[in-house]
């Protein structure tokens, strides 16, 4: 089993920063890879960022140049550092692990981008 908690969400101006924590029960190198999801109000879920157990990163187009995902040095905590914030950034973000195959997930952070 695995358990992730994300932390980091508030409420933010546009263009400002905000960094989300996943912290995982254990080692995130464990994994095959580690993403980020985001839900907007009445709308999909939708892959932001992936992190490979390789250290390769992907990326949407919708947030390339201006979302960062890393690792740790702690070995059990994903980032996601988001500048340049937008009102369409607006959602729930969701971290997400696969683990032999599996889809584990935390409950989720709000990011609300607005003046």
């Amino acid at each position: 089993q695995v358990q992730l908690v994300e932390s980091g969400g508030g409420l933010v101006q546009p263009g400002g920063s905000l960094r989300l924590s996943c912290a995982a029960s254990r080692s995130i190198f464990s994994f095959d890879a580690m993403r980020w999801y985001r839900q907007a109000p009445g709308k999909e879920r939708v892959l932001v960022t992936t992190i490979h157990s390789n250290g390769i990163t992907t990326y949407a187009d919708s947030v390339k140049g201006r979302f960062t995902i890393s690792r740790g040095d702690a070995k059990n905590t994903v980032y996601l550092q988001m500048n340049s914030l937008k009102p369409e950034d607006t959602a729930v973000y969701y971290c997400n692990a696969i683990f032999y195959g599996n889809d584990y997930w935390g409950q989720g952070t709000q990011v609300t981008v607005s003046s």
